[in-house]
C-alpha cells in the first residue's frame, strides 16, 4: 500500500501556465498547447511572467530574457555558460558581469544571491569572483553544510520514499545539490530494518569512490553491515553529526541524518544509472514483499495485508539474520 504525504510541493516549477476546455480546431493554433485528455481537448497556454524555479546567472543578470538552470549551478562544466563566454569574447553578447556592473551600486549583488542560493550580500570584487575569497569559501563550505530535506514523501507499508532522491539498488541515495554535489545517505527501509546504528564507518574526505564497490559501513553492537556506493566520486563532506550522533540517521535519513558530500565527475550520468520516483516506489514494494516472505518464515503468517512495519525490525524479531539481510537488501555479506 502506498500513501502519499499531504505536504505541499513547490509551487514554482519554471513557466507558470494557464489550461482551458477547447475544440479540436485549437489543437492546430499557435497560441497555446494542445493536448487531448480523456477525450477532452485542453489547450495549455505559458505564462511568460511567472517565476523561474531554478534561474541561470544569466537570465538573472539580464543578459538573456529567459534561461533556466539544468546543470545544478555548476557553471564551471555547464555548456551553455561556457557557449554564452565564446559568444562574449567574439563581442556578440553581453557578459553576465558587464550586465551587472551597469546596474545601480545597491543592485550589484553576489551571484550566489542572484541564483537564490544565499541571501542578498553585495559583490566587492566587481563581478571577477575567480579572485573572490567569498565565492571559494561559499562552493567549498558553505554550499556543502546546506542539507537537503524531501518536499514530497510517499509511504510503503510504514517506509517513507521521498521524491526528487535517487536509490542505490544496495539501499544507499543520492540527492542532487546546487553547484554538482551529489548528497548521501541510508533510506529508511535500510534504517527500520537493521535498527539502530551504534555507529558509521564513514569515508575519510577526499576519499575516491567507486560505484558499487563497498564505501561504508553502519554498526549494531557486534555486527556491521557493509553498504555499496551509489556513485563514483570524491567525498568533499563527510557530516560528523551523525558521526556523534548516529540517531540522527534513523531519524532523519533524509535530512540532518545524511552521511557525505561527493563530488562526482558527471552528476547528469550519475542520475541515470540511480532509481527515482515511480521506479523507487516500485523498487520498494518489492524489497517489502521479500521482507515479508523473511518475516514469515521466522515469525509466522503476517495479517491479510501484511501490515505496516515500524523501527527496527532485526531487534524486534531475533529469528531473523543479521547476513541474509544484508545479502537480501545491501547486496553484501
Amino acid at each position: 500500500m502506498t500513501e502519499r504525504d499531504s505536504r505541499p510541493t513547490r509551487s514554482r516549477i519554471g513557466y507558470g501556465s494557464s489550461y482551458h476546455r477547447g475544440e479540436r480546431h485549437e489543437m492546430e493554433q499557435k497560441s497555446g498547447i494542445g493536448s487531448v485528455l480523456g477525450g477532452q481537448v485542453w489547450v495549455i497556454k505559458p505564462d511568460k511572467k511567472a517565476q523561474v524555479e531554478n534561474p541561470c546567472l544569466w537570465m538573472q543578470a539580464g543578459s538573456v530574457k529567459y534561461k533556466s538552470c539544468n546543470n545544478f549551478y555548476d557553471c564551471t562544466t555547464c555548456k551553455y555558460d561556457h557557449a554564452m563566454q565564446a559568444k562574449v569574447s567574439l563581442g556578440k553578447q553581453i557578459s553576465w558581469q558587464d550586465a551587472m556592473r551597469r546596474r545601480p551600486a545597491l543592485e550589484r549583488i553576489c551571484r550566489h544571491s542572484l541564483t537564490r542560493r544565499m541571501a542578498n550580500r553585495a559583490c566587492a570584487y566587481d563581478f571577477q569572483c575567480g579572485k573572490c575569497d567569498f565565492d571559494q569559501y561559499f562552493e567549498d563550505f558553505l554550499a556543502a553544510k546546506t542539507k537537503s530535506e524531501p518536499t514530497t514523501m510517499e509511504t510503503v507499508k510504514g517506509f517513507d520514499v521521498p521524491r526528487h532522491y535517487h536509490f542505490h539498488n544496495g539501499h544507499a541515495w543520492a540527492r542532487i545539490e546546487n553547484g554538482g554535489y551529489m548528497r548521501v545517505g541510508l533510506d529508511d527501509f535500510s534504517l527500520k530494518v537493521f535498527g539502530q546504528a551504534n555507529g558509521f564507518e564513514l569515508p575519510l574526505m577526499g576519499k575516491e569512490l567507486s560505484r558499487d564497490k563497498i564505501a561504508w559501513g553502519l554498526k549494531r553492537r557486534d555486527h556491521l553491515a557493509d553498504v555499496r556506493a551509489p556513485v563514483d566520486g570524491v567525498i568533499v563532506e563527510v557530516n560528523t553529526r551523525v558521526m556523534e550522533n548516529p540517531e540522527l540517521a534513523n531519524r532523519e535519513p533524509y535530512g540532518e541524518g545524511w552521511l557525505f558530500l561527493v563530488r562526482t565527475p558527471d552528476i547528469k550520468s550519475a542520475a541515470k544509472s540511480l532509481m527515482s520516483d515511480e521506479a523507487s516506489v516500485d523498487w520498494i514494494n518489492g524489497e517489502v514483499g521479500i521482507l515479508e516472505e523473511m518475516v514469515t518464515s521466522v515469525a509466522g503468517p503476517l495479517a491479510a495485508d501484511g501490515g505496516t512495519f515500524g523501527p527496527d525490525i532485526y531487534g524486534n524479531l531475533p529469528g531473523l539474520d543479521w547476513k541474509k539481510l544484508t545479502q537480501a537488501f545491501l547486496k553484501t555479506g
